[in-house]
């Protein structure tokens, strides 16, 4: 492994400030070269590891690639958490900067490289100032975000306990750079998705009156069920209801004996999600007998809507607005946002909160998150560490704002 190792000197000053920011986009693009999908990040458990090592603070291992870091374990005051997640995804990069990844069909399209570094550059400067932190912190960096409900094994794993409050954050390239949301309420949506499975009966395509037609059925159950949203959610509440793939495969003369749909379905209400499926199930059914076709309907819950407690998410906006300016709300930007995120686990067990904070400062990163084109935006580094040293109740570098990084 190259050597990307935080190191902090005794004083921790401003120079030692330059050197951890230094290395953290070092590790960053580090990590972004070497992408692993989720529960296969051995990789970068193991540099961030080494680096925790180097920084001298005690890790334990959790959840398999995940990592858990304590600072300050017998200060008096409030125990928090800060979060990364670590993982990548099944993407061929398709940019072109310097540090592109090197594992075929694996990039970091959603920054969790980014976040990582974050984290580690925190790391770095809370340990330089530990005897002055007012109550102990976890560092929790996070495998399997991705899918993998790799929050819900941490927390098996032991990452919560203790805590009083755990934070986190996301990088949002639909933000503009120097703008930020975090929400009293739910800040991303929950999600789920769905696979229909058609049985008709094929034949020929010129005696359609002879088949059951799974494609036709396919088509009226993928039209229904927009009626979901449209007409049986009250507007008040965001759901999307999404019909994703239609697979029916056969030749040009041939009605085939089956098809399967495929979809996904975003709530920030958690209590739709049981009418939502409960719908689909109805109308697949229905809409599948009405052509003379059977439906079996199978439904894969995810995530739960990322749901931010008001008195943390207020510590959070406090915390943001000491960095970017009181002008950091973007108000531009619904939320709950459509997308979601695993962190909803932890928020589900004790208070926190969650901010998206934007990306986007016109040179490139304006490409969305899980894009073949997505970079993770350096400049997000130095700002996330304050806003986290904040929460932590580090003391900050001297005349270190946003605008000077």
């Amino acid at each position: 492994m190259e050597d990307v190792a935080f190191k902090t000197d005794s004083g921790a000053g401003a120079a030692d400030w330059t050197n951890i920011q230094k290395a953290s986009v070092d590790f960053r693009r580090h990590l972004h070269q070497r992408p692993e999908l989720p529960w296969q990040e051995e990789q970068t458990a193991t540099t961030i590891r080494a680096s925790l090592d180097r920084l001298g603070i005690a890790w334990t291992q959790c959840a398999g690639t995940g990592t858990i870091a304590r600072l300050a374990q017998n200060a008096p005051g409030q125990h928090i958490g800060l979060r990364a997640d670590i993982d990548a995804l099944p993407i061929n990069e398709a940019s072109t900067h310097d540090h592109v990844s090197t594992h075929e069909g694996c990039m970091h399209a959603c920054g969790h490289d980014g976040h990582s570094a974050a984290l580690m550059s925190t790391a770095a400067w809370l340990k330089a100032h530990e005897s002055e932190l007012p109550g102990p912190v976890t560092l929790i960096f996070q495998p399997a975000e991705e899918g993998g409900h790799g929050a819900k094994k941490m927390i098996e794993g032991g990452a919560l306990e203790g805590l009083d409050a755990i934070y986190g954050w996301h990088n949002w390239p639909a933000i503009p750079f120097g703008k930020a949301v975090c929400p009293d309420g739910a800040v991303m949506a929950g999600n789920g998705t769905f696979r229909i499975s058609l049985k008709g009966s094929g034949g020929h395509a010129s005696q359609p009156e002879n088949a059951r037609d799974p494609v036709l059925a396919a088509a009226a159950v993928t039209m229904a069920l927009q009626q979901i949203i449209a007409r049986r959610i009250t507007p008040q509440n965001a759901a999307v209801v999404s019909v994703t793939s239609i697979d029916a495969p056969s030749g040009e003369t041939v009605i085939p004996d089956s098809a399967q749909l495929a979809g996904s379905i975003r709530i920030a209400n958690p209590d739709d999600r049981a009418r939502i499926d409960a719908m689909i199930t109805e109308i697949a059914t229905a809409q599948a007998a009405a052509y003379g076709v059977e439906a079996k309907v199978e439904l894969f819950p995810r995530y739960d809507a990322t749901i931010n407690d008001a008195a943390a998410a207020g510590i959070m906006r406090d915390a943001i607005a000491a960095d970017l300016g009181n002008a950091w709300l973007y108000e531009e930007l619904p939320v709950p946002i459509m997308a979601s995120e695993d962190f909803s686990y932890y928020l589900k067990e004790i208070p926190g909160a969650f901010a998206l904070i934007g990306a986007d400062d016109g040179n490139g990163h304006h490409e969305p998150c899980h894009s073949p084109r997505y970079d993770f935006n350096d400049r997000l580094l130095p700002i996330v560490t304050r806003i986290y040293a904040r929460l932590a109740g580090a003391p900050l570098p001297e005349q270190s704002t946003s605008q000077h990084d």
